[in-house]
């Protein structure tokens, strides 16, 4: 970790963690690339019980030098900069990170319920870096996300292979109208779900769209040609004609389906 971002990170941590409902706070790992990059963040997760301090009590306890406040409707998440360093804190209840984690450890029969918000939110619970836990708490949680049955992967891989199928079907109906609006979402909801669909045959979680294609490519069981495949279908090269990405696009779903 850069020692800006060390130093960013104690501070908002020594603030944070004497709130006496918050059980734990994690550093994301947006946090630990270049700070010249354009996607670089300081994101926090702030764990708590009941409640926490409102939004105007936060603003003043952050700190003088921050800028460019803002809050989300519900309260939930603050942006602000400290010099040119964007911060973010995301504010989650452990009551509903429970029920959220007790849907894929305990009862799989309510997997819709996350069916179409991925999982990355138990990505970011399984690999945030940990700065404060006061009771153990966090522990628990990614004990019970570490051992995940097999059923659990595989609903969820049928899940995303099913809609990576559907996706593949728009995007040959999309080809063949000459759609060009449809053909470009359904060409970036189809990869990202054949990327799902791998990281569940993998056991995987979903890292951030940013981390997509690195981890994807780094997993351990995919098709032979995978790699080759998806560089030459994201490639923007007037070489790719649409018939050519289409009919990767049906390799790449092919070659999944048969893993």
């Amino acid at each position: 970790m850069k020692h800006k971002v060390q130093l960013l990170a104690d501070r908002f941590n020594t603030i944070i963690s004497v709130w006496e409902n918050v059980e734990c706070i994690s550093l994301n790992e947006a946090a630990l690339g270049d700070t010249l990059d354009p996607y670089f963040a300081v994101i926090f997760d702030v764990f708590y019980r009941d409640s926490i301090p409102n939004p105007e009590e936060r603003c003043k306890m952050f700190g003088n030098d921050i800028s460019a406040f803002e809050t989300s409707h519900q309260g939930t998440k603050d942006r602000f900069l400290v010099g040119n360093k964007p911060i973010r804190m995301e504010y989650k209840s452990i009551e509903k990170i429970d029920t959220l984690v007790t849907i894929v450890d305990k009862k799989l029969e309510s997997l819709w319920f996350i069916k179409d918000s991925g999982t990355y939110s138990y990505y970011r619970l399984a690999h945030g870096t940990i700065l404060f836990s006061r009771t153990g708490w966090i522990d628990t949680i990614r004990q019970r996300l570490s051992v995940l049955g097999d059923d659990f992967w595989l609903q969820m891989r049928q899940i995303y292979q099913s809609k990576m199928e559907h996706l593949l079907n728009d995007l040959g109906a999309a080809f063949f109208q000459q759609d060009d609006f449809n053909y470009l979402i359904s060409a970036s909801l189809f990869i990202k779900t054949a990327c799902l669909t791998l990281f569940c045959i993998n056991h995987c979680f979903e890292p951030s769209h940013r981390a997509y294609y690195k981890q994807a490519l780094s997993l351990p069981i995919l098709p032979p040609a995978f790699h080759t495949h998806l560089d030459t279908f994201i490639r923007f090269d007037a070489e790719i004609t649409r018939e050519r990405q289409y009919s990767l696009a049906q390799l790449i779903a092919k070659d999944i389906v048969a893993l």
